[in-house]
């Protein structure tokens, strides 16, 4: 299906079909707004393009030396022979010719090294290929409807292109460093009328910056450096009823202390900033921690932190204190020496021990009358499938667990959210909302 790289230059003596010299993105790519009118083999045209451009195939190994036979000619030749005995030099040259032909072309090839090395053009094509991967969702479900034939149909092979493009994505990412293809997302969310604390109608809006660093191949503890679907989604709901998810101060917080929220897996951070910045609307002070692991995930999170807050006052302390914290061995020193009365996660069960180690965290860091969202993606097909069933397994429901004489963390509600148009991954089917408390306070 796909062109597996630029070819070289079209020599004069090959019978071979020619492959198109790779053109630019900029002026290759169709746009992104017309994707689901797009068909699969302009993508995958597109998608061969790039591949060729910029990851063609290391060059075929160049000719063992070539021996040539010694010419054994008479020492005088008669005058007016126009024969001459074949020594091999004809068939040589033509082989010789064969292999320099490609120096006649260099100007074809000086045009590719240029265009590879535009720096416009390459941030141009990584910024299509992540926008294409985050729409390709609804655009491989247009095609759902045509699941014949022996190759699977044409969702099938649209569903191969979105791998097509991962992976070259990902040789993105090991060819530069990453700061050159880092890409800037920009968020904004609807904040309900239930958070204006002044009793102002107009509508109001959350906006947030984040950079979305690419992925350590390497390493899969750092997929907190991009931003998923879980969180945005959650975020948006935050946004939109603040006092749902307990974000609006309390009687009991108000006057006594301040509200603490606490993020596990935070990556980019998108819900605990969502959650300052509604505080900062309501002009509200609450303790806000936000918590990964991987130390490039915390860097890119207090640059994402810094940039959402800016201050020209370096004594002036961010709204939201990013700290380090081991799920497998949490530490319960301070900021943790005190319990928080809302916890938030999103996606944070990628492996079969994380919803284990995450019970058990929360068991020690969310106070009595406190509340646990989480919001985890079903997957049903992948390296991630059916790990969303592990939350279930580990958290009984609040119907079938009455208060007993111990405390027991439990589902007090659960909801089921569908994907929405333009965000989330291939392998996500949908989301799971959990509302996770103490059974003595459900």
């Amino acid at each position: 299906m796909f062109l597996k790289g630029y070819k070289g230059h079209f020599s004069t003596i090959s019978s071979v079909t020619p492959v198109p010299i790779p053109t630019a993105p900029t002026a290759s790519l169709l746009p992104l707004h017309r994707l689901l009118s797009t068909s699969t083999e302009q993508i995958c045209a597109a998608l061969s393009n790039l591949r060729s451009l910029y990851f063609p195939p290391p060059p075929p190994p160049l000719p063992k030396k070539i021996t040539i036979p010694k010419r054994n000619l008479p020492r005088h030749l008669t005058h007016g022979s126009s024969s001459v005995p074949d020594s091999g030099y004809a068939s040589a040259d033509d082989e010789v010719e064969a292999w320099t032909q490609p120096d006649q072309n260099c100007d074809a090839d000086s045009g590719l090294e240029l265009l590879r090395a535009d720096p416009f053009e390459r941030a141009f094509a990584i910024k299509w290929v992540t926008g294409f991967i985050t729409r390709s969702d609804m655009w491989v479900e247009l095609a759902e409807g045509d699941d014949e034939g022996e190759d699977g149909g044409e969702a099938t092979a649209r569903a191969k292109l979105v791998e097509e493009a991962t992976a070259i994505l990902s040789l993105f990412s090991t060819d530069e460093e990453e700061e050159e293809f880092a890409v800037t997302r920009t968020f904004t969310f609807p904040l309900s009328s239930d958070a204006d604390s002044k009793g102002i109608e107009e509508q109001r809006v959350i906006k947030v910056e984040l950079n979305d660093a690419p992925l350590l191949l390497q390493d899969h503890t750092s997929v907190g450096l991009q931003s998923w679907a879980s969180s945005i989604i959650l975020s948006e709901r935050i946004a939109a009823s603040p006092s749902l998810f307990s974000l609006l101060p309390s009687s009991s917080t108000s006057y006594h202390r301040k509200l603490r929220i606490l993020e596990l897996g935070a990556g980019t951070g998108l819900l605990s900033i969502v959650a300052a910045k509604i505080s900062a609307e309501i002009e509200s002070k609450p303790i806000i921690v936000a918590t990964d692991y991987h130390p490039d995930v915390l860097e890119n999170l207090k640059k994402n932190v810094h940039t959402n807050f800016p201050s020209s006052d370096s004594s002036k302390a961010y709204p939201i204190d990013v700290e380090s914290f081991d799920w497998e061995h949490p530490r319960y020193d301070a900021p943790f020496d005190e319990r928080f009365d809302v916890i938030l996660a999103a996606d944070v069960v990628y492996h079969p021990d994380h919803a284990r180690w995450i019970k058990n965290c929360v068991q020690g860091l969310l106070m009595n009358g406190g509340v646990f969202w989480m919001m985890v993606a079903v997957r049903n097909t992948g390296r991630h499938e059916g790990l969303h069933t592990t939350v279930d397994d580990l958290f009984p429901s609040a119907d079938v667990h009455p208060v007993g004489d111990e405390p027991v963390l439990v589902i007090s509600k659960k909801e089921e959210v569908g994907k929405q148009g333009g965000v989330g991954r291939v392998d996500e089917g949908g989301y799971e909302l959990f509302n996770i408390k103490w059974n003595s306070s459900t």
